[in-house]
């Protein structure tokens, strides 16, 4: 992933800083991120998203609201309506570039923000929302009693998230003004609604609401005990591979062709996590997995590793092949597993002095259906023409590049 940091002119002439995620391959679509409220471009849960996202081909532009993170302006002049103008202005920029949003993803407040402005950009083709209410003025829960002074004084400086902000009587009336129901239920967009029911600063209800007012297609999926701000790991982890395979859904990504000597494509590994071990494998856009250490050699245990991979190549290899020939054969073959196990660590063999091993497999054929004894064991002899069987039991030729900086 190649990311660009950019500026844009916002809504009231403000530049305001973006960071534009690129994929490093052939770019499929594009996604425009609207952060949660008092937030920025740059928490945790948006980088792992949009880190995702572009592994499967997406560009991602995640942007900083007027007055927030690295954008010019005060945040105490901004409201919900002008938060809308500065999605509609990020939108604009995107399409300057030829890259109009295909997608929108909005966190919280953010999440509103992006239902008020999907309607109004006829490029997008499929919504999400994290954590979002259904009333935008659900906010104001947050003032800490600070609505009647605001009221009375035209602001006041509140607390969030631990940080002091000054809202103005003109956000308050603005965000109280905005009903979402009928925006939702006329946005033609395919929806993604998802959310925490531990979630405590801004209830599941929400989401019934936003689920209840939004026609199909739309979709539904609990983030469990995540936290407003998915905080967690984990629960960005989930929420990205969620998004990834809806998202592949509803957009309708063509890749092109495979290049020249590669006929089933390029398989990308990524680091997602710099300090441990996980990676994400991309397959192009439709096919992606983990991959990982145990937690016993410093991993964090979401993905086989290396070498189960290596392993499961080759039961589901055999397992195919198998299938192939009594296909054609005609023969009674209900079903076909393999149980396949490797003698080696990856951990141990990477180490420096480890010394050359010989890698021993070791395949468990089960058949089951009306096969006789002699087509059990032509059966098992098909197993070793297997394709990648006769790979791993030749010299492969592993050519190594360094890409240029």
């Amino acid at each position: 992933m190649t990311t660009e940091r950019i500026s844009f002119t916002g809504h009231g002439g403000e530049k305001l800083a973006a960071r534009l995620d690129l994929p490093d391959g052939p770019h499929l679509a594009t996604v425009l991120f609207a952060h949660c409220f008092s937030c920025s471009k740059d928490i945790p849960a948006a980088r792992r998203i949009a880190g995702r996202l572009a592994a499967m081909g997406l560009a991602v532009m995640r942007f900083d609201f007027t007055g927030l993170g690295h954008s010019e302006g005060e945040f105490s002049n901004t409201t919900f309506s002008s938060n809308v103008g500065d999605l509609q202005a990020a939108a604009a920029y995107l399409t300057s570039r030829g890259m109009a949003p295909d997608m929108l993803i909005g966190h919280s407040l953010g999440g509103a923000a992006v239902l008020r402005a999907a309607g109004d950009l006829d490029s997008v083709r499929a919504v999400v929302t994290l954590g979002a209410p259904f009333d935008p003025a659900h906010v104001t829960h947050n003032f800490d009693g600070a609505l009647e002074t605001i009221q009375r004084e035209g602001r006041a400086q509140v607390s969030l998230g631990g940080r002091p902000f000054v809202i103005a009587k003109e956000f308050v009336d603005d965000v109280s003004a905005q009903n979402l129901e009928p925006v939702i239920g006329n946005l033609q967009r395919a929806l993604l609604v998802m959310h925490a029911p531990m979630d405590t600063v801004v209830g599941i209800e929400n989401a019934a609401s936003i689920f209840t007012a939004a026609k199909h297609p739309k979709s539904f999926v609990t983030m469990d005990d995540a936290d407003h701000l998915i905080s967690r790991p984990e629960d960005a982890e989930y929420a990205a591979e969620i998004i990834s395979a809806w998202a592949a859904r509803y957009l309708h990504l063509t890749p092109p062709a495979p290049p020249i000597g590669a006929p089933e494509g390029v398989v990308r590994v990524s680091e997602a996590d710099a300090n441990g071990f996980l990676q994400d494998v991309n397959a192009g856009p439709f096919h992606h997995t983990l991959a990982d250490e145990p937690l016993a050699y410093g991993g964090t245990n979401k993905g086989m590793t290396p070498y189960g991979f290596l392993a499961s190549g080759l039961g589901s290899c055999t397992s195919m092949t198998i299938r192939m020939y009594a296909r054609r054969k005609g023969w009674p073959l209900e079903h076909v597993w393999v149980d396949t196990s490797h003698n080696k660590v990856h951990a141990q063999d990477a180490a420096t002095g480890s010394g050359d091993r010989i890698d021993s497999f070791k395949r468990v054929i089960h058949l089951t259906g009306a096969l006789d004894q002699s087509q059990r064991m032509r059966l098992l002899e098909i197993a070793d023409r297997c394709p990648v069987h006769r790979t791993l039991e030749k010299s492969s030729h592993v050519i190594t590049e360094l890409a240029e900086a």
